[in-house]
Formats: structure tokens, sequence, C-alpha cells
């Protein structure tokens, strides 16, 4: 009895990648590569993530703010690499690839909330209902995903920890811009980009739902083996 006990405790402490139906990560897909037009479409002002990148901000008002909030849009790429993978490759993920991809993701977290501190210290010159969406928002996701992970770290299989983390890199980023930059005046073309991505957060935020959910199911089948 000992020895099958021993051996359930091993083997549920293995957690490998295993792929999920295609459909999904064809649908997965092409949501992301709706994200991956975003950077270089008007988010507003006639202003694109990539122009706040490279401080291309009307007025000469390009600063480290800016390029902060337009670097997190660009993690639609390495999203796409990996849904592509799900779909064509064989291995859903790489240990080298997924050490890269968390430098980025910690890299995007740590400076939206960089981003966030001017509204947490009154300093950003907005409405109080859009300082407490943004802190809402975005500490939100980002404490949520963290608490996940920190006590699910075990029982999460390593491409799914790394989607976690990406989702929750981008989305933390997306609230805080879509509430910022609502009430702009423009025209239709001049915030296409924030129209878009009003559109695809939404598929978005019930992937990161369903990975929180999986790690919940991981952890409880861990506990559930060692039981028995």
């Amino acid at each position: 009895m000992k020895l099958s006990t021993a051996t359930v405790r091993l083997g549920a402490s293995r957690h490998e990648d295993t792929r999920g139906p295609a459909w999904a990560s064809a649908i997965a897909l092409l949501v992301w590569l709706a994200a991956g037009f975003v950077p270089f479409l008007p988010f507003a002002l006639d202003t694109s993530p990539w122009n706040a990148v490279t401080l291309h901000v009307p007025g000469n008002q390009g600063n480290w703010w800016h390029a902060l909030v337009g670097a997190p849009f660009f993690l639609a790429y390495p999203m796409i690499w990996l849904r592509l993978r799900a779909l064509l490759s064989a291995e859903l993920s790489t240990r080298s690839g997924r050490r890269i991809l968390w430098v980025v993701a910690a890299l995007s977290t740590g400076g939206t909330i960089l981003v966030e501190t001017p509204f947490l210290l009154h300093l950003a010159g907005t409405s109080a209902w859009q300082r407490l969406s943004v802190l809402s928002l975005g500490f939100g996701i980002v404490i949520a995903s963290a608490v996940v992970l920190f006590f699910r770290r075990r029982h999460l299989a390593p491409t799914l920890a790394c989607l976690l983390g990406l989702d929750t890199a981008y989305l933390a980023n997306a609230a805080l811009c879509l509430v910022v930059y609502a009430g702009e005046p423009g025209t239709l073309w001049s915030k296409v980009g924030w129209l878009v991505t009003v559109v695809i957060v939404w598929p978005i935020v019930l992937e990161l739902i369903w990975f929180f959910i999986q790690a919940v199911r991981s952890g409880n089948s861990e506990a559930t083996a060692r039981i028995v």
C-alpha cells in the first residue's frame, strides 16, 4: 500500500502539457491574430501602440508612460506563436522559449504597474470613476493571477502557466487603456484599434477564466490522488 501511494504521489506531481481540442486552439488563434493588428492601428487621437512605443505621440508628448502603455500590445505575437504550435507542432512549447516568455510577461506586468502608479497617487488627472476602474481592473487581474500561479504553481502544466501569465500581462494593460481612452473624441478610424480591442478582450477574458478553472481542477486532481 505504501509503495502504491508513493507511486501515485510521484505520478500526480508530474504535470505535462496536454493538447486541447483543435477547434479551441483555432478560435484562440483567430482572436490573437486580430490582436496582432492592434499595435499598428490608431487607438486614440490617431495614435497606435507602435506610435506610443516609438514616442511619436501628438504634440511631442511621448514619454516613458506612453511607451509602457503601448508595449504590452505586442504580447499578441508570442501568443500567436504558442497557438500555432498548438495546431502544428508536436511540442507545445520549449523550456528556453517559456523562459523568454516569462521574462517578457514579467517586464510587461511590471511596466503596467508603473503606468498605474500615477492613478494610485492621484496624479493622472482622471475622474474618480476612471481611477477606480483602472486600479481595480489592472491590479485586480494581476493579483488574481499571481494568487493562482503561486498556490497552483506545482500543479500547472508549463505551457498552461505560461499562457496564463501572458494573458494576465496583456489584459491588465488592455483594461487600463480601454478605460482611459474610452472618452477620447475622434472619428471611427482614429479609434479603430480601441474598437477592435473592445471586441477581442472578451474572449481573452474567458480564456483567462478557463485557465483559472484548469488550475483549480489540476490541484484538486492531485489532492484526490493523494487521498486515494
